[in-house]
């Protein structure tokens, strides 16, 4: 079996095929207001309240390591050397934890489709950490009390190492049920072929592009960049900005500006002059530059998107503690720099630069090439201007959804 550490641009082509599928089921969960329906999988969801203090320390001070990990994770989404995984056999070694890796989880919406029934009933899902994007189905298994509560006094690395942007964030206040595995984002991507400099939201609405912008048909994407565009904050937005930024968002594609709202495929038609600015992710992008397409990417001055793939605890979990252990593990700023090497996502562990830069000194060829263009690339440490600017997806309860959906769905799809 061909050993794609060896092979950065093997490497990233792979892990690009992660994204592409995980942002396939990000649009299609968002594209289906029935898909917003808890009863989809035959179970009623019920809201439980926010959890007491002295309730989690009494659950946590119960638990024990019992010296094993079932873990699930997205493909191609942690370091790999053949048929090994370097950290977590170093997680292994210093703490006697063996873990059960399983590459499970295709898609948000169809892995928590299994899970959520198991959860509802009580019962064991076979794991004992996973891996969720913040967006609806990470919210509704925090609103209905399907993920255990952390104990932050047991993640001394994260409080120690974490970017700032990755901790409290609004859809999970306090990091109460997680924290982030990876972090990307979404900003402006633009031809230099055909346009020349990008710095604003408005670029996107500018006349003399007209029929060669593209635009995401995922509509929490795309309502994000409607209201960048007003100055308005999705963390704290309601209905009367949504509908502000819905006709914002109109006028654009009635003006004959938006070539296509595209899934995935932006990213060929960028390369190919089809559109010449496009919304874009950073992974994409990262992974194109790599290849050696001459593509730009900004975080406008009006802000760009920040989503995070997080590690979290479901409630039926046999093994918490050591669960627990391994999401703190991965915050050691060694540990990180294995990680972020590998995957070429943002790390959240900004003390990471360094560590790659000094592996560049070390290696030679094109592995030293690599390793620098990771270190340098803004795509995967974000500048502090840029993620000063970054903000979530507006957090949304089923019935916020409906409205959301009822706004943004026409502007994509009429």
């Amino acid at each position: 079996m061909h050993d794609s550490r060896t092979n950065p641009a093997f490497l990233r082509g792979m892990t690009q095929s992660r994204s592409v599928t995980r942002r396939d089921a990000f649009r299609m969960a968002g594209l289906s207001a029935a898909g917003l329906a808890l009863a989809a999988c035959g179970v009623q969801g019920k809201k439980v309240a926010a959890p007491q203090k002295d309730a989690v320390a009494e659950y946590w001070a119960a638990q024990k390591k019992n010296g094993t990990l079932r873990f699930a994770n997205w493909p191609l989404y942690i370091d790999k050397d053949g048929k090994k995984y370097p950290s977590l056999d170093l997680f292994t070694k210093d703490t006697g934890i063996q873990v059960a890796y399983q590459e499970a989880i295709q898609d948000n919406s169809t892995f928590f489709g299994k899970v959520q029934p198991l959860l509802a009933a009580n019962n064991d899902i076979g794991y004992d950490l996973m891996v969720l994007t913040n967006g609806l189905q990470l919210s509704k298994a925090i609103e209905l009390g399907y993920l255990v509560p952390l104990d932050h006094s047991k993640l001394p690395n994260f409080a120690a190492n974490a970017a700032p942007k990755v901790k409290n964030p609004t859809w999970d206040p306090n990091n109460t049920h997680t924290i982030p595995w990876t972090v990307g984002l979404t900003g402006i991507a633009y031809n230099p072929k055909y346009v020349d400099e990008v710095t604003s939201m408005e670029d996107l609405w500018n006349p003399k592009y007209k029929g060669k912008v593209g635009m995401m048909l995922d509509t929490q994407e795309v309502a994000n960049f409607g209201m960048f565009a007003l100055g308005i904050d999705p963390d704290t937005s309601g209905e009367a900005d949504w509908r502000k930024a819905g006709e914002k968002l109109k006028q654009q594609r009635d003006a004959g500006l938006v070539r296509k709202y595209y899934e995935n495929d932006y990213v060929d038609a960028l390369a190919r002059g089809d559109v010449w600015i496009t919304m874009a992710w950073s992974g994409d992008i990262f992974q194109q530059v790599a290849e050696g397409k001459d593509l730009k990417f900004v975080v406008p001055q009006e802000g760009g998107t920040i989503w995070t793939d997080n590690m979290c605890i479901p409630k039926t979990a046999q093994n918490p503690l050591d669960a627990l252990t391994l999401m703190d593990y991965v915050y050691q700023p060694k540990i990180a720099t294995m990680l972020v090497e590998y995957i070429n996502y943002i790390t959240p562990v900004p003390a990471t630069k360094d560590l790659v830069l000094a592996d560049a000194e070390k290696a030679t060829g094109d592995d030293k090439a690599s390793l620098e263009q990771i270190a340098n690339s803004p795509l995967i440490y974000p500048s502090e201007a840029d993620q000063a600017k970054l903000r979530s997806y507006k957090a949304l309860t089923s019935a916020e959804e409906k409205i959301f959906e009822s706004i943004f769905q026409p502007v994509t799809q009429g």
